[in-house]
């Protein structure tokens, strides 16, 4: 089992800067690819970026050139640093970690074994 903690978010005005965590345990974060997903209100989850165990980073294309994904896996700490923040970006923010599996769809929701509890982004314009 593998536990995950989100942490980072708040209210920021746009064109604001935020850095979402995302502390894990139980498991060595090392051996899972690592997700962000969102959701707005009346909104179906969708996903904003990655990382593969390997180190290999995915992102939407709504966010790619603002938002960037890194792990420290000394830390079992997965970040988002979001830049250039706009009113759209407003979410609750879900971190999620997948099993390696033979492929990596980063994008879709079943890649993703275990999800934190979220943590809310407002951006205000």
């Amino acid at each position: 089992q593998v536990q995950l903690v989100e942490s980072g978010g708040g209210l920021v005005q746009a064109g604001g800067s935020l850095r979402l965590s995302c502390a894990a345990s139980g498991r060595t974060l090392s051996n899972y690819n690592m997700g962000w997903l969102r959701q707005a209100p009346g909104k179906e989850r969708e996903f904003v970026s990655a990382i593969s165990w390997s180190g290999d980073s995915y992102y939407a294309d709504s966010v790619k050139g603002r938002f960037t994904i890194s792990r420290d896996n000394a830390r079992n700490t997965v970040y988002l640093q979001m830049s250039s923040l706009k009113p759209e970006d407003t979410a609750v923010y879900y971190c999620a970690a997948g099993q390696k599996r033979f492929v990596f769809t980063p994008g879709r929701p079943e890649a993703y074994d275990y999800w934190g509890q979220g943590t809310q982004v407002t951006v205000s314009s």
